[in-house]
């Protein structure tokens, strides 16, 4: 059977945590709450995908933007259904929807020990920068 990409929605949450519980160099954290992820899929609508083998779902990305740049997060191909080009077709499919949406700059965040995430996303042709730093600041807790 044929993967089908389709928008991500919050009927879809418990499937994605699942997936991205299951999947190595996925960072989850209160962001990535049911609340969380709601608001983000509604605040950026149809810049995230689900890849679904029937009723499975065997791989996301969550997209966004906020205006100037965009930004993706939780790219994640279940174990058994890598190096069948998912990954690449869903990056493909948000990098598209954030054109669409006036955007020509796109970011991700990347643990730095995840070499086989670094590796594919180089093999797309995007650059890993060394020139800067991610400083995060907890404005509260849970406010979900």
């Amino acid at each position: 059977m044929q993967t089908i990409l389709r928008p991500l929605t919050p009927a879809s949450y418990a499937d994605a945590l699942a997936l991205w519980q299951a999947c190595e160099g996925i960072g989850l954290s209160d962001a990535d709450s049911r609340c969380g992820i709601t608001k983000y899929l509604e605040r950026n609508p149809g810049c995230s995908f689900g890849a679904w083998d029937g009723e499975k779902l065997v791989g996301t990305i969550l997209g966004g933007h906020d205006g100037r740049r965009g930004y993706i997060h939780h790219l994640a191909v279940h174990p058994d259904y890598r190096k069948r080009g998912i990954g690449r077709r869903l990056a493909e499919a948000t990098l598209e929807a954030l054109r669409a949406a006036g955007i020509n700059k796109c970011h991700l965040f990347i643990f730095n020990d995840n070499a086989a995430g670094i590796k594919f996303w180089e093999s797309l042709g995007w650059t890993l920068r060394k020139d800067i730093s991610v400083i995060s600041l907890v404005l509260e807790k849970g406010t979900c």
